[in-house]
């Protein structure tokens, strides 16, 4: 009996630790709730003060607080750590509140941020300035990237897309407002077709025109076409779309100056630069543009197609230069975007604020998306392995960038969304022309009676 007592108890240890493995590894935000989260909050309570000394993120107490404890204990006075605040847990970490002591600035939390990982044993540390004086640390228990979940208050709006998460857990938004067009780059099957696809749902619900150019024949964007207000799927239909959107631009900037040259009386408010400052009724809907394979509109064999190479190219560097006032925003994608495409490449992408990099194929690639914003994060997106298709590197011009990947959804759930909104595409009659054909929904069948009638036989 002592025996079977025994291994019965050996047995549920074993099963108990081999399924918290297993828990740890298929769902890893499981095992975070019920096994990480007290562990860490454990560690951190247990061994802030330590830790925050052996990382030097400590600082000498004022000298009143000296001369007090001296005077009330007699016992020796010990450096002071950032005051920590309350510990804040989340689906994916924790978040906590620091203080930071005289003389300590942000970037000393930042370079210790590795440290603090080990120390309390959790997947990620990031640090974010809040105030003057006053950080958060973002603890983060396990890879979110591996199995992407957004969160459920990601901040969607007008022209504001949830797309992606970060690799600290918190929503990458595509707001383009704040970053009008975007470079969007990464080899064959490494993702940026998901992107491409989140993005176009995302907005699909919102009241915004959609136009494409896919000189891929239209095999990534004609499955969005009951969505879209206009589309290209050739280089000479995008040469023919894209002077329509100029002039639309052109009439838009029309339309600001009238609004500029009112009354001398008129309240500052009601003067406005861009399409944002007119009344809700006069302003005109606003414009996403979306380039699939740009370098597709670069590669020209003759010298007629090189004139029109130049054509187009010219009305895209205007479009950037002058969309964003009237309301017309670029999302630039590909596979390569430098010099040697051509005159005026290397000028458009400098309008290209954003920038987003799957995996390349070589450095140099990587160099054309981030290189002259954020050239710490080549050597970061050079390393994204190709088993993990979405994972990108996210730059911008302040010089930060992040890693982000893309959640999964399918073309025939994207294609669904964009026919279950095409009632919102705005009407913009000066793309009638370039809309692309729908063709309809099959009938369904009509259901057959379960029981089939019988002669009545007198």
């Amino acid at each position: 009996m002592t025996d079977l007592v025994t291994v019965a108890e050996l047995g549920g240890a074993f099963a108990a630790i081999g399924g918290t493995a297993y828990l740890k590894h298929a769902h890893p935000a499981a095992y975070w709730s019920t096994v990480g989260l007290p562990v860490s909050v454990a560690r951190l309570l247990g061994s802030y003060s330590s830790t925050m000394d052996a990382c030097g993120l400590t600082v000498e107490p004022p000298r009143w607080r000296a001369l007090a404890v001296r005077a009330t204990t007699r016992r020796e006075v010990r450096p002071v750590p950032p005051r920590r605040g309350i510990i804040r847990p989340t689906s994916t970490g924790l978040r906590m509140r620091l203080r930071l002591a005289p003389g300590q600035e942000p970037a000393d939390l930042a370079a210790s941020a590795e440290r603090l990982r080990h120390a309390w044993g959790v997947h990620s540390v990031y640090v974010r300035d809040i105030k003057p004086g006053v950080v958060e640390l973002r603890l983060v228990g396990f890879d979110v990237l591996r199995k992407v979940r957004m969160p459920r208050r990601a901040g969607a709006d007008l022209l504001r897309v949830p797309v992606a998460l970060r690799e600290d857990a918190t929503a990458f938004v595509r707001d383009y407002r704040a970053v009008p067009h975007e470079l969007v780059l990464g080899a064959t099957l490494s993702g940026k077709s998901m992107y491409l696809r989140n993005l176009i749902a995302g907005l699909a619900a919102q009241p915004v025109v959609l136009v494409g150019i896919d000189c891929k024949r239209g095999v990534e964007l004609s499955p969005f076409a009951a969505r879209l207000s206009a589309l290209a799927t050739a280089p000479e239909q995008a040469a023919e779309l894209l002077p329509v959107l100029v002039k639309e631009m052109e009439d838009r900037y029309d339309l600001i100056k009238a609004r500029q040259g009112t009354a001398p009386g008129t309240p500052d408010e009601l003067i406005t630069s861009d399409i944002w400052g007119l009344p809700e009724e006069e302003r005109p809907s606003p414009v996403v543009l979306f380039v699939d394979e740009v370098a597709e509109l670069f590669l020209v064999a003759t010298r007629k197609e090189e004139e029109r190479r130049d054509e187009m190219v010219t009305h895209l560097i205007r479009l950037a230069q002058l969309g964003r006032a009237a309301g017309i925003y670029l999302e630039v994608c590909g596979q390569r975007f430098g010099a040697e495409l051509g005159k005026g490449a290397t000028m458009l992408r400098a309008q290209l604020t954003g920038r987003v990099s799957h995996r390349v194929n070589d450095e140099a690639s990587a160099k054309m998306a981030l290189g002259d914003i954020a050239p710490e994060a080549v050597s970061a997106a050079c390393s994204i392995p190709a088993e993990r298709p979405g994972l990108a590197v996210a730059g911008d011009t302040s010089g930060g960038w992040s890693r982000i990947r893309t959640p999964y959804i399918s073309l025939a759930d994207a294609a669904a969304t964009c026919r279950g909104t095409a009632h919102l595409a705005p009407d913009v009659p000066a793309l009638s022309p370039f809309k692309p054909y729908v063709p309809p929904a099959p009938a369904a069948k009509p259901a057959e009676p379960l029981s089939h009638p019988r002669p009545v036989v007198e």
